[in-house]
């Protein structure tokens, strides 16, 4: 199996991955550099599929590194979670969460609900990248990452903390409150709420230098 590992230097975190004979595939424009005999094939989606990833504002194509060698991936304030897909087991991921991961992961667009789409705020069409197959996988997140389970329990959360789910546990919005006004006072017009047995990966906070450059930018 491919070896993914973080690296950080003077806050800023990549990802260095190490191919022996194996084929990993990665973000759009997130390679820095490569080393040994690695080819990059990146291959043409449908055009159903690349419909799906305009409307979703995911890449089109995410290119394919095959052979043995290092291949490096962008620095970023953000961090990076590894993680294993075993067999028989599908993640969904938030939007901007997926980074990279082996090849014997299948990615694909899935549609979530109207009306869970228009309390998101996503409009009437909201895509979301469903993982599946079996292998490590690279998240990007803003802060640390998370592991929580779930046992035919709820969680309830302000934002976009929940950077991936595992597809038995189910997605939508509710008010904090009974009431509108209610809502408003508290100043939560709505949560984020899990439903559901299985996994939940959450980055709460973000990491320093990441929030002391979203301060300097507002």
């Amino acid at each position: 199996m491919a070896v993914f590992k973080i690296k950080q230097v003077e806050g800023m975190r990549s990802v260095r991955v190490y191919l022996d004979d194996e084929t990993v595939q990665a973000e759009s424009g997130a390679l820095a550099s490569m080393g040994g005999d690695i080819e990059m094939v990146a291959k043409i989606p449908s055009p159903l599929s690349a419909l799906r990833a305009v409307i979703s504002d995911q890449s089109i194509i995410r290119p394919k590194y095959t052979g043995s060698g290092t291949l490096s991936l962008d620095p970023s304030l953000d961090g990076y979670h590894v993680f294993e897909v075993p067999e028989g087991e599908d993640w969904v991921l938030e939007r901007g969460s997926y980074w990279a991961s082996e090849g014997s992961i299948k990615l694909r667009l899935v549609r979530e609900r109207v009306i869970t789409s228009l309390w998101a705020g996503e409009g009437f069409i909201y895509y979301q990248i469903r993982l599946g197959g079996h292998g490590k996988v690279v998240l990007k997140a803003k802060g640390p990452v998370r592991e929580v389970k779930l046992n035919n329990e709820m969680l309830k959360v302000d934002g976009r903390m929940v950077i991936a789910r595992t597809e038995g546990i189910s997605y939508k919005f509710k008010r904090p409150t009974k009431s509108w006004l209610g809502s408003w006072l508290c100043g939560e017009r709505r949560l984020r709420i899990f439903e559901g047995s299985g996994t939940l990966l959450l980055s709460r906070q973000p990491f320093w230098n990441r929030r002391l450059l979203s301060a300097v930018d507002h």
